[in-house]
């Protein structure tokens, strides 16, 4: 049976058909979050602290860190910084030794950048996994070799030189390859996380169904382990939540072992509330004087004023709950229990190790 091992100092998780399905939380990346990008340029690692507790306080059994940040301020005085080979390596070791600190769980080192990868594997306690290796020739040449140095999984996607393919055919033919060119190093089928890269749905129709079929392959005929970028699926459409809620299960039905996504509903803001409540009030409603926000929000229906696990969440706990990967049910039981009566995980360092899907 394949399992992939990803270790922190104190903590074990696995990747398996026989285990829970593992949620790596993807919140740690400056990518697209433009004030977490400001936030690191000027050397603020709080939200980075944050966003760690709250995604393993959600369920997040793995965590992503990614360094791709780009330091607008400083590459104005410094040319050096508009170079990702010479922000990335130093930002990854600072990331992984802020994130460590602050929890226990196994990381994932998520970078281009060859030197990124290796500053964030030096620096990881345990044994992380890393992301990612394509088919690309030179990028097979780069990374394999740090895989097999350091004795880490790795995350494997389904392009290569000639760009991603929508023929599922030729994605699952990448795979193989890369599956091929890592045992030429000495790495094991079961120390590959194949990403199978799912389409949006909103642009290709079959993309669904696709990545289902491939996923069933990649068990069926490579014996690996799978991820994927989760709400990839839903990109460009209304609701995205209801169409990642009914993928994940789905997916996980045809085999996906773990998905790279975001674990957290985030809070309510301020401003959303005090929009709602003008509304409200707009309309005649009159709210009593002493009813909090979080009292409001809920009433209302607009979720909460504290990050909690996010619909998705709740998706995989009953997913894993009807395919027999929940022991007794136990998880879903603590999932549902209120707050304040010892439901839910927990964030923060903790010793001892155990097992955690």
């Amino acid at each position: 049976m394949t399992r992939t091992v990803i270790e922190s100092k104190t903590k074990t998780a696995l990747i398996g058909f026989d285990q829970p399905f593992c949620v790596i939380g993807e919140r740690i990346n400056p990518t697209g979050r433009k004030i977490l990008n400001e936030e690191l340029e000027r050397g603020d690692f709080s939200r980075v602290e944050a966003d760690a507790i709250a995604q393993v306080a959600a369920g997040a059994t793995v965590l992503d860190i990614n360094s791709g940040a780009v330091f607008s301020n400083k590459m104005a005085e410094d040319p050096r910084y508009a170079d990702n080979n010479f922000v990335e390596p130093t930002l990854m070791k600072q990331l992984v030794e802020c994130v460590q600190a602050v929890v226990d769980a196994p990381l994932c080192i998520d970078s281009s950048v060859p030197g990124a990868l290796e500053n964030g594997l030096a620096a990881a306690e345990g044994r992380p996994l890393l992301n990612s290796v394509t088919g690309e020739e030179e990028r097979l040449e780069l990374v394999l070799p740090l895989v097999k140095k350091y004795n880490v999984p790795v995350v494997a996607i389904s392009n290569d030189d000639t760009g991603i393919s929508e023929d599922p055919d030729v994605r699952f033919a990448v795979a193989k390859k890369i599956v091929e060119r890592a045992a030429d190093f000495g790495i094991p089928a079961h120390d590959i996380v194949v990403d199978p890269l799912v389409m949006p749905i909103g642009a290709m129709a079959t993309a669904g169904h696709q990545v289902f079929t491939l996923v069933r392959r990649l068990r069926e005929e490579l014996g690996v382990n799978t991820t994927c970028g989760a709400s990839n699926i839903s990109f460009g459409l209304p609701n995205r939540h209801g169409v990642n809620n009914a993928f994940l299960p789905m997916a996980m039905g045809a085999g996906m072992t773990s998905a790279i996504m975001n674990p957290v509903a985030l809070p309510v803001n301020a401003k959303a509330i005090a929009e709602k409540k003008e509304a409200i009030m707009a309309a005649g409603i009159i709210l009593p004087e002493d009813m909090d926000d979080e009292t409001f929000v809920t009433l209302f229906g607009m979720g909460s004023t504290k990050a909690r696990p996010g619909k998705e969440m709740e998706a995989i706990r009953a997913a894993n709950l009807l395919m027999n990967q929940d022991a007794g049910g136990a998880n879903w039981i603590a999932f549902n229990k209120p707050a304040g009566t010892g439901g839910g995980a927990a964030g923060g360092r903790r010793g001892g190790r155990r097992g955690r899907g």
